[in-house]
């Protein structure tokens, strides 16, 4: 269907507006699923798919595009001011979670994941070896085309994801992180949107050339990722594990 207010005999949702927008298909296979999208939001070009039972979904002013996958249990917060130029793919499983901070970029080609979409397992034991895990990419956050988010990361406020990398572990903040696996190449950074070519000045040799954003910060080494208390994504993670809890 497309993207518009609805409620089913299944206890799926979706809070909108009173608007319709045909660029944003929604897919319920389950039950107990709900969808809320800010009435705002620039969205489009986007698939979002509810595989199972009571997953959230939640996506703030922003202009999100691709694919997102909720699975059994899961939860996904896309905070205000996300852009994407082409084709986001975020894919959740078994209760995990991802959470992407407000004012981040991305660019095409990129994989959020918090499963391996199968089962892995140890033959003589027979355990799983490939737990989904849930993933939290901080504030302003630029990922590089056909970077790569996997299970159980977290990505600190600032920073940026090189070019193919795969991120498998924690990044800190204000920081660039490149290479399979990700790992960091340079610390204490900053980087703004205005484009090189796009915006004036189309010469930025030093930061007295851009309007310096409030995400300069030095580097904390194994900082854990900090969402702002009373932004989009605070509230609805507190939304979510009361909904959890209940």
């Amino acid at each position: 269907m497309n993207l518009r207010n609805h409620s089913d005999i299944s206890n799926n949702k979706i809070n909108y507006s009173e608007n319709e927008n045909d660029k944003v298909k929604v897919l319920f296979f389950g039950k107990n699923n709900k969808l809320v999208v800010h009435p705002d939001a620039r969205i489009s070009g986007t698939t979002i798919r509810f595989d199972c039972d009571d997953g959230i979904c939640t996506i703030g002013n922003n202009s999100f595009n691709g694919f997102i996958r909720v699975g059994q249990g899961c939860n996904v917060v896309i905070g205000d001011n996300v852009t994407c130029t082409n084709g986001c793919y975020i894919s959740t499983a078994e209760n995990t979670s991802v959470t992407i901070g407000c004012d981040c970029m991305f660019a095409s080609g990129n994989e959020i994941r918090t499963d391996d979409g199968h089962p892995i397992f140890d033959i003589v034991s027979g355990k799983r070896i490939n737990p989904s895990r849930s993933i939290i990419i901080g504030e302003h956050v630029w990922l590089a085309a056909k970077s790569i988010i996997l299970s159980g990361s977290s990505i600190g406020n600032g920073s940026v994801i090189g070019l193919g990398s795969i991120v498998k572990g924690v990044i800190p903040n204000n920081c660039i992180a490149a290479g399979i696996p990700a790992k960091v190449i340079k610390k204490n950074i900053a980087w703004e949107r205005p484009h090189l070519t796009l915006a004036k000045p189309f010469l930025k040799p030093d930061s007295s050339f851009v309007t310096k954003s409030k995400y300069w910060d030095l580097t904390i080494e194994e900082e854990s990722v900090i969402i702002k208390k009373n932004s989009i994504v605070s509230r609805f993670v507190s939304l979510f594990k009361r909904v959890k809890t209940q």
